[in-house]
């Protein structure tokens, strides 16, 4: 069957490239698409088991970082799109082990431009995806896409230094890059390690739900299925070179999000509620808030479609029918 474009998600088996895999499948079957995935404890071949032998889906399992392996697949392959989304993103493991995210999220970043830009065939879009915490945190200021980066922990470190390379890709080449930042993504198939999920892991096993430190914190969410929407349009729509903000404007306080999470897992009145929050050690450094504005992005029509309390109760009832798609969760505090 001859395919009308080949796109190569990087990190496809992870939580957000998994949904992004699945979308495009479903909606272009004449779009070859090509997943290349380490496989790492946060990735599952279960989340992509519906699709796996579908006609045009391919899974290369591999290093982003690995040089030889990537530029063969850009030699060879034909390569039109590239969704960039591989990285290591756990913020708490960041500052244990700076080292590896440097690695995957800045030389990871770095091999697959080289090798996009070197392929014989010319790529079409090269789609970054970064995150809000490039910004820092804020009280009062909402960010553009034209705010400075400042930052504040090895993660968001990594994620702005691997933009900078991309954007230099853009300004020394004039390659097709697209960045863009978004919010908290949540939904069904994300590894427990992230809030909303490590939440309800703790509650399914009559856990309380762990917030760091005392000092209220809240954060803007994104369902899975939005973020995804603003990915495609970006691919139709956006202006290489540049930035796209992608937010649903949905802060909610942590404290809110335990107790919302506590009346759909284990139905107790609110009177008890509190019982089931425990408030524990914050981590070396936390923003409060990761307020933006995506006004950019909602001039190209993109609207939020899943108010949070829907994609809330989709997200608790995949956990809910799907108990044992996890290893039981660990015993670290989880972020926030």
């Amino acid at each position: 069957m001859e395919f009308i474009q080949n796109v190569l998600v990087t990190g496809g088996s992870g939580f957000i490239g998994s949904h992004l895999v699945c979308s495009l499948l479903t909606r272009q079957p004449q779009w070859r698409i090509l997943n290349l995935d380490i496989l790492d404890y946060c990735c599952s071949p279960r989340s992509l088991a519906s699709v796996q032998h579908e006609d045009n889906y391919s899974f290369i399992q591999g290093d982003v970082c690995d040089q030889r392996l990537v530029s063969h697949i850009f030699n060879t392959e034909d390569i039109d799109v590239v969704f960039h989304m591989a990285a290591k993103t756990h913020v708490e493991t960041s500052f244990v082990c700076p080292s590896e995210f440097q690695r995957v999220n800045v030389e990871g970043t770095r091999v697959v431009l080289n090798a996009a830009r070197q392929a014989p065939h010319a790529l079409r879009r090269f789609v970054y995806v970064s995150t809000d915490e490039v910004y820092g945190g804020s009280c009062l200021q909402v960010f553009d896409e034209n705010s400075p980066l400042r930052p504040s922990n090895p993660y968001s470190a990594t994620k702005a230094a691997a933009e900078y390379l991309v954007h230099s890709y853009w300004d020394e080449y004039k390659f097709p890059v697209i960045v863009t930042r978004s919010n908290n993504v949540y939904g069904p198939r994300q590894y427990p390690e992230k809030v909303i999920p490590r939440f309800v892991s703790l509650l399914q096993a009559n856990k309380k739900c762990t917030i760091q430190g005392t000092i209220p914190k809240s954060r803007h969410f994104l369902y899975v299925d939005d973020v995804i929407e603003a990915f495609l349009l970006v691919l139709a729509k956006g202006a290489v070179g540049g930035v796209y903000n992608v937010g649903a404007g949905c802060e909610v306080p942590i404290l809110q999000l335990a107790r919302e999470l506590v009346k759909m897992v284990q139905n107790v009145p609110d009177t008890q509620l509190n019982n089931w929050v425990e408030f524990v050690p914050d981590r070396p450094r936390v923003e409060l808030r990761y307020p933006m504005s995506s006004e950019k992005l909602y001039q190209l029509g993109w609207r939020p479609r899943v108010p949070w309390s829907e994609g809330l109760s989709k997200t608790v009832q995949w956990y809910k029918s799907n108990p044992d798609f996890w290893p039981s969760e660990s015993e670290d505090t989880g972020p926030v």
